[in-house]
């Protein structure tokens, strides 16, 4: 009756064992379960849920459905990051080279946008000449010599993973926090690091909603990460407004640089900071987080991180003229919109700005979709920020004309003035988890 068996046992409740996890994923992945019986598998897991053990059993199955990265080469703790995605999140781009000029290696390996949340991999190809396909020794060989490598996830990388998301995709089953946790954490464990810093996202731009979906869904991470033997920590960042003030693939590569040289927005620089102190503290580098947060804070004044950006760049077959003299966006169709009212920004609605720049063309309704690296939009203001009639708020980048003005009420119409600010403002960190190993 296998595997009838095994959606059985979860359909009425019961904990899987290891081995049935394990063999339920393998044959699923060797095509010899149908996808119809994994979809009924997958909603059993969705109704019943999973203990923390299943939900560990379940990432290693699928981190070791493929080849898991073997990073020993590479002298040091390799440090990892992960973002469960957000609007104007440009906090790889920035965190990666401060890190690794603080002297941590930093193996990442990330992924495209769909819908409104970019994909650092669209970002850095807006660059001229950046290539994000390398090979597995030359990803090794860049980390030796320049402390940090940004690649694609290879084929081979937890491919049970790949085949159920799309089947959760199209099953109504996306939601199950073990199933997120897992899907994570698998790529996390086949990515080979040797400690992940989560960046979880919470409010209108980003999946969990609420401060209390995304600390579950962070705490849920983290035990996989205990039980793995993976040392793991999480922060929880809001997403209520978009976390930088560029939406859109060049547009987030010059705030990168813009931010690298001193002149960030207070919620991005709030963000790389937290994130990047962990990444340290986590490598070893320093005694407390704090102490991490020092030194990040050194290297970024000094300017070693934008050197080493331009480093990374090179390294990987990118233009780095551009950095010092002009944008990188060099969209053809500009239009700015001005506020009407004075007061205070109180909101910006993420998700819409998200959408409307992604109509534009700066991300994907589907896979097949072509991404326009140079659209999208530059806000000129961040959330809590006073404003005066007149003033510029946003400006939208285009390769077409075609329906600036009616895009540009619409992405007005995302943004909020009143004339006093709110008692209690939303925080930009929500509280952090960590797990001692």
């Amino acid at each position: 009756m296998w595997p009838q068996d095994c959606i059985i046992h979860k359909r009425d409740g019961g904990e899987l064992s290891r081995k049935e996890i394990y063999r339920f994923i393998t044959d699923y992945t060797s095509g010899n379960i149908p996808d119809y019986q994994a979809a009924a598998w997958l909603m059993a897991v969705y109704l019943q849920g999973m203990t923390p053990r299943e939900t560990t059993d379940l990432a290693l199955a699928m981190a070791h459905s493929g080849r898991i990265a073997d990073l020993s080469t590479v002298p040091g703790i390799k440090v990892d990051k992960h973002s469960t995605g957000g609007i104007a999140d440009t906090t790889t781009l920035i965190v990666v080279p401060l890190v690794a000029a603080a002297g941590v290696p930093v193996a990442k390996m990330s992924g495209r946008g769909l819908g409104f949340t970019g994909g650092t991999l669209d970002k850095l190809e807006a660059i001229p000449g950046f290539s994000t396909q390398l090979t597995t020794n030359r990803f090794l060989q860049q980390i030796r010599q320049h402390g940090a490598a940004v690649m694609g996830q290879t084929t081979d990388l937890a491919p049970a993973d790949k085949l159920l998301y799309a089947l959760r995709d199209a099953t109504g089953t996306v939601e199950s926090l073990p199933l997120i946790a897992a899907s994570i954490m698998s790529k996390k464990i086949a990515a080979g690091a040797d400690a992940v810093v989560l960046d979880v996202k919470y409010g209108d731009g980003a999946f969990m909603k609420t401060p209390a979906q995304a600390r579950q869904l962070a705490q849920q991470m983290v035990d996989i990460g205990a039980l793995a033997g993976l040392p793991t920590c999480a922060v929880l960042t809001s997403m209520e407004a978009p976390l930088g003030t560029a939406i859109g693939n060049s547009l987030e590569i010059d705030e990168a640089v813009e931010t690298l040289s001193g002149k960030g927005n207070s919620r991005l620089t709030a963000v790389v900071e937290e994130i990047g102190s962990r990444m340290l503290y986590m490598a070893h580098c320093t005694a407390t987080v704090a102490a991490g947060r020092e030194k990040l804070q050194a290297v970024w004044k000094s300017g070693a991180g934008l050197k080493k950006f331009k480093e990374l760049i090179r390294a990987q077959g990118g233009e780095t003229g551009w950095i010092g003299k002009h944008a990188l966006t060099q969209a053809p169709f500009v239009y700015t919109a001005v506020s009407t009212e004075g007061g205070y920004i109180t909101a910006i609605k993420a998700k819409t700005l998200g959408e409307i720049a992604m109509r534009m063309g700066a991300g994907r309704a589907q896979k097949e979709d072509v991404v326009q690296p140079m659209v999208g939009i530059r806000l000129f203001k961040e959330l809590y920020d006073p404003v005066r009639p007149g003033e510029p708020l946003f400006t939208l980048y285009s390769m077409t004309e075609d329906n600036l003005p009616q895009l540009a009420l619409q992405a007005a119409a995302a943004i909020t003035v009143d004339a006093q600010l709110p008692n209690n403002p939303a925080s930009v960190i929500g509280g952090s988890i960590e797990a001692t190993i």
